[in-house]
């Protein structure tokens, strides 16, 4: 599978001016060749392929200002963008309600400030120098990035991306998928949320409910949306941003990232210990766009990535073998897993309410009907499991662990600083 190595370029780098250029001028390709392809498609009705698009290009100072393998990769990646914008209108035109808006035809980037990705494959990197020095140096460019590859032939490409305050390296190479032990009857299931990011269950015998907490995050956009909102009063009224605001925008996703990485490799860790060969992800559709928890609530909820925290957790799962299932999670907060409750799909049509036996006392507690109470995110997860598996647990629950463990995630961020935060309660 493939995987990516990220090193940040800021502004005070010495190797940014030299990328600084090389991005203006795949900048100034890709708007000559979508200048090309948009006037065919707009006036004539028809596509430009990428041959074709080459052939018009290839003589123009734009093409040449970059080495042909960049160029050629930066015009490949046009054609699949204008494939991917075909295809996204053949599907909403048969279907809009899977879309949020009809879709784009792709633009141009801004003639002065715009920047764009440059990419090289390996025909296109120094392996001589590779070799000697164990530093990639890609055509073209004055410059060295470490790695921690140690053969030639895990590399697939380098692409320097355009990023906020500076450019963003990404090595992406190969690494094999390595099968850990497991065992085919037990499954693990995850509920993500705000306080607790992700509640870990599994129908393994004497496994222990893991809690991951979320409240570092939570502090973390935080203390984001107050001095965000501080800097934009202070900007005059037609500006919209600054390279403050810039800046610490930056700082935020790095850190949230950070943590997202470690919490997500703490919890298939767990997995690869209890030998869990299956883990069911809970997650609805538009669970982003359609949430209705309130001002305060929807703005915590909606600013966490959760979407980007199951993605590092799917591919993590895969790199050891673990089979991933995406659940849809309707009234899986709101069944009793102890009692078994019966758990539909959320049906806009239904003019009833869906009846259960247990209810939610407080804030991270569950009460089923016999009085016996579980931590509500544990039960939320259970139910997700019992969901996407209805015979998990084979003939009935008896005496399921129902006291979590919490889990506090402490990592470094690009600047040294700790990510870190206290016990949750419950």
């Amino acid at each position: 599978m493939q995987l990516v190595e990220q090193h940040f370029i800021h502004k005070s780098d010495a190797r940014f001016a030299p990328i600084d250029a090389a991005a203006f001028a795949s900048k100034n390709l890709y708007n000559q060749a979508m200048y090309q392809i948009r006037q065919a498609y707009i006036h004539e009705r028809k596509y430009l392929p990428y041959a074709a698009v080459f052939h018009l290009v290839k003589q123009m100072d734009c093409y040449k200002a970059l080495p042909a393998k960049v160029a050629n990769s930066l015009l490949i990646l046009i054609h699949k963008n204008w494939v991917s914008f075909f295809k996204a209108m053949e599907t909403y035109l048969e279907d809009p309600s899977t879309f949020v808006g009809r879709p784009r035809i792709p633009g141009y980037k801004d003639k002065e400030r715009g920047r764009m990705i440059l990419i090289y494959d390996t025909q296109a990197l120094g392996k001589r120098h590779f070799k000697k020095t164990g530093k990639l140096v890609p055509s073209g460019l004055p410059i060295e990035i470490d790695t921690c590859l140690t053969e030639w032939w895990h590399l697939d490409q380098v692409r320097i991306v355009p990023a906020s305050g500076g450019y963003m390296i990404e090595v992406v190479y190969e690494q094999p998928e390595e099968q850990a032990a497991v065992t085919q009857e037990w499954i693990a299931a995850l509920d993500p949320g705000v306080d607790i990011l992700a509640a870990l269950t599994s129908n393994k015998p004497g496994f222990q409910p893991l809690l991951v907490n979320g409240r570092p995050l939570k502090s973390e956009n935080q203390g984001y949306n107050k001095h965000r909102a501080h800097l934009q009063g202070l900007l005059p009224k037609n500006q919209h941003t600054s390279h403050q605001l810039t800046a610490m925008t930056t700082k935020r996703t790095r850190r949230v990232n950070a943590y997202l990485h470690t919490a997500s490799r703490r919890i298939i860790d767990v997995l690869v210990e209890e030998g869990i060969s299956t883990l069911v992800l809970g997650k609805n559709r538009l669970w982003k766009q359609e949430v209705m928890l309130g001002r305060k609530n929807n703005q915590q909820f909606v600013q966490i990535p959760h979407a980007r925290f199951l993605d590092l957790l799917t591919y993590k799962a895969k790199q050891v073998g673990i089979q991933v299932v995406i659940q849809e999670e309707s009234y899986t907060s709101k069944a009793s897993f102890l009692d078994c409750d019966p758990i539909p799909v959320y049906d806009p049509k239904r003019t009833e309410n869906p009846q259960f036996r247990g209810k939610r006392e407080y804030r991270g507690l569950y009460r089923a009907q016999d009085g016996r109470r579980i931590q509500a995110d544990v039960n939320g997860s259970y139910n997700i499991l019992r969901k996407a598996f209805p015979n998990s647990f084979g003939q009935g629950i008896v005496a399921p662990a129902v006291v979590a463990r919490t889990v506090e995630i402490v990592c470094k961020v690009g600047n040294g600083s700790t990510v870190n935060g206290n016990r949750p309660n419950g």
